[in-house]
């Protein structure tokens, strides 16, 4: 399976690296949001100050969250990406075509609707080019996973009944229910829910994205009521916990629900994603830039 047992994976509690992450992530909102010099100056002044008297028990999604809900009040926005969340919608919707029939025409359907389901978080969708985007979604098919537990998840969605997936970023959102399609056509018994952020926070997929791509018509949609760019059991609804503690299985996706959910609460929770930073990395066991599909 790899080389999953490389290192021990620890806690992720925010690591000082995560800081300087955290207040370059607040220039590029001011970017986002064509922020002028003075609101520009008011964000990155606040995040960096409050950076200052950061939590070290907690995971790099807490601590950006209400960082985040204070930029937005900034802004006198409800939605700081919206405008990148609408133009990642539109590149994904632009290749569902192309995903659809990749997985159709593949030797190993399974395996073609999981890297579908990575695809999304392996590329950014808001800032590749269409041309390059069409290089950037092609080349996932040919990577391998360098945590590769995808007969162990192969084995799971055989017995699986009802399962969880917990999405990621918009854009993303429709490579999800492509792939929350095929499995439903590969494992007609599954009972799938999806699962998204409780309110705007980055650029992560809330109800409204899904209800737009009609995620609701393939599957049920919830809401998990985690304000965090990332699943926080202690945050979400009653019904979002319930789900979470009895679903047979949970597909997590991409680096903050990791983070999220590390250390875990319960088993079979595969996560799928790419690892983009050097503290996911070191937990993970793997190298920046890696694909993974881990099963605990």
């Amino acid at each position: 399976m790899g080389q999953s047992n490389r290192r021990p994976r620890r806690s992720m509690t925010i690591q000082q690296e995560c800081l300087g992450c955290i207040a370059a992530q607040s220039r590029r909102v001011c970017e986002a949001i064509h922020a002028d010099d003075i609101l520009s100056k008011q964000i990155i002044e606040y995040v960096e100050t409050a950076l200052q008297n950061a939590d070290f028990t907690l995971s790099p999604p807490v601590i950006a969250a209400p960082l985040y809900e204070q930029m937005a009040i900034f802004a006198h926005t409800d939605d700081l990406y919206r405008g990148q969340k609408e133009h990642a919608t539109t590149q994904a919707l632009g290749y569902l075509s192309f995903l659809k029939e990749t997985i159709q025409q593949s030797d190993d359907p399974f395996m073609a609707t999981l890297k579908t389901a990575v695809v999304g978080n392996v590329i950014d969708l808001a800032a590749e080019v269409s041309f390059d985007l069409h290089e950037a979604i092609t080349s996932v098919f040919q990577l391998p996973f360098h945590h590769d537990d995808t007969e162990k998840l192969r084995v799971q969605f055989s017995h699986a009944k009802s399962v969880l997936y917990i999405g990621d970023n918009t854009g993303e959102h429709i490579f999800d229910a492509l792939a929350i399609e095929s499995l439903q056509t590969l494992y007609p018994q599954l009972s799938v829910t999806y699962m998204v952020r409780g309110n705007p926070i980055i650029n992560d997929v809330t109800m409204d994205e899904a209800l737009e791509a009609n995620i609701d018509k393939i599957c049920s949609v919830v809401n998990s009521g985690v304000p965090t760019p990332g699943f926080v059991y202690e945050f979400a609804s009653a019904e979002a916990k319930k789900l979470f503690d009895t679903a047979d299985l949970i597909i997590a996706k991409g680096m903050g629900n990791y983070e999220c959910m590390t250390p875990q609460r319960r088993e079979n929770i595969c996560f799928l994603l790419k690892v983009k930073c050097s503290v996911v990395a070191a937990s993970l066991g793997h190298e920046i830039g890696n694909i993974i599909c881990k099963l605990d």
